[in-house]
Order: structure tokens, then sequence, then C-alpha cells
């Protein structure tokens, strides 16, 4: 319903020359933020919740800021089920992260690589579960663009070198804090598995190409900027947050990247990747 009230008011727009571009780059911002839905509203919940629960406010005595957000993430994902603006399919992606990142989460807080300040009741060591639904926005973002943007990757690299790249990068995640950190290795390969990779998708009219690892740095930018507002608004907190906010190291965006390899092969275990039309 919602796709078909939006063609009968962009199909009246232009479709030629600098109007017709505007209108399509138009169409590509307002899928990226129906992409974005779950990632969006958690993240305006987390900086609403920096205010809700500021000192002096009446409640953290009726239920604590981590528990609101995990019983909202909870409620949040219920319903976009139940409208259907996610499917079961998608469902499954955004709970296999889920699973994964919550069991990272656990281990890099025990770590001391970043922490939960607060208390709360819903948690697992020092994790509150809601943490786990920032991660599946992550994932609820990439298997929803498959789907609204219709992707199709060319020459994408056999799934077995992908699972075992993924594979790689996840245990270096844990790994690196007691052996040598194998990160720019895991760099060289993304970028020798994926150089020749590109992602076709459509926006409105048209479709467009990107070349893949491109994608995956605008994506984990995007991300990046994210867990600025979250450290901001103190939901967690890297060393050297704690007497005042600094921005999250970009080293983090590096981190970022490889976790998105993560998440676009869990997709693709999900939704096997489909080739352009007009490739073999």
């Amino acid at each position: 319903m919602i796709d078909a009230a939006a063609h009968r008011l962009l199909d009246q727009l232009p479709r030629r020359g600098l109007s017709g571009a505007l209108v399509e780059f138009l169409v590509f911002g307002l899928k990226q933020a129906w992409a974005c839905l779950f990632g969006g509203v958690m993240l305006g919940l987390i900086i609403l919740s920096k205010f809700l629960w500021a000192e002096g406010s009446a409640l953290p005595h009726l239920i604590t800021r981590y528990d609101f957000l995990f019983l909202s993430a909870v409620t949040i994902q219920l319903l976009m089920l139940l409208c259907r603006l996610e499917s079961l399919r998608e469902a499954k992606v955004i709970l296999i992260f889920h699973i994964v990142c919550t069991a990272m989460e656990i281990f890099k807080t025990h770590m001391g690589s970043w922490i939960y300040p607060e208390e709360n009741l819903f948690r697992i060591g020092g994790v509150p579960l809601f943490s786990g639904f920032m991660y599946a926005a992550v994932g609820s973002y990439m298997a929803r663009i498959n789907r609204i943007f219709d992707i199709r990757l060319a020459n994408y690299p056999p799934l077995p070198l992908t699972l075992a790249l993924a594979t790689g990068i996840y245990i270096n995640f844990f790994s690196h804090h007691y052996l040598p950190d194998m990160r720019w290795l895991l760099f060289a390969v993304t970028g020798l598995m994926f150089w020749r990779t590109s992602m076709h998708y459509r926006v409105f009219r048209f479709r467009h190409r990107m070349p893949l690892l491109l994608a995956f740095f605008l994506t984990s930018l995007f991300i990046w900027i994210a867990e600025n507002i979250g450290t901001w608004s103190r939901v967690w907190l890297y060393p050297g947050q704690h007497d005042q906010w600094v921005p999250v190291s970009l080293s983090k965006l590096g981190a970022w990247y490889l976790l998105m390899i993560i998440s676009v092969v869990l997709v693709t275990i999900i939704h096997p990747p489909k080739k352009p039309d007009d490739q073999p």
C-alpha cells in the first residue's frame, strides 16, 4: 500500500534532465530512510532516553533506561512483523546477527573494550539485552535494502570463500586480545576477494551500479556516526569517554567495515545473491 501510494505521487514528477535526476536522488534518500526504519527508531529512542533519564527525573524509579530500550526494541520488532514491514526471512537474518553479536558483546565488555555504565534487569553479565538489537538494526538494514533496492551482485565470490572470510573476521574480534591483530591482513583479503564485485540496484526509474567495497565503506561510515551519537548519549562508553565525551576513534570505522562483511555474508545465506539480468 505504501509503495503504491508513493508511485502514484512520484510517477507524476519529471523524468528527464536535472529535475529527473533530483527525483531519482530524492527516492534514493527515501528508500534508504525506509530501510533504516528499525535502526532510526532505535537511535531516536536512545537520544530521547538521554533527556528522559536525566538526573532528577522520576523515570529511573519506575524503569531503568536500558530496560526501557530493550522492551521498546522488542515491541518495534513485533510491530514490524505484524504490520508486514519486515518478512520472516528478514527476521531470521536479524536473529542470527543478534545472537552472533551479543556473544561478541559479552566477551568485549569482559575484556574492557567498552562498558555499559548503568544497571538494569534484562542483561547477561555486563551486557544489557537491548545492545543486541543495535546490531540487529544493522542486520535489519542489510536485509531490507536487499529487497527495497532489488540488489544484484556481479562477480560475487563463491559462498564458501565468503564464509571463510567472515569466520576469520569474527574470530579475530576475539583473538586479537591474545594474539597479533590480523585486521590488516583481513582488509587485504577483503579487497582482493571483492575487488571485481559490483552492486547493481534499482532506485526508481533506473538501475545504478556501485563497487561493493565502496558500499561497505559508506555503510560503515554512517554506522560510525550513529555510534558517536550512542556514546554521546552515554548509553555505552569507550575508555577515555568516562569523564567527558570525545568522538569515537576512527579505528572503530575499520571494525564496522569488517563487521559489514559478516552481515553481508549472513544475508547471502538466507537470500542467495542474485546476478544482474545481463550477467550469465
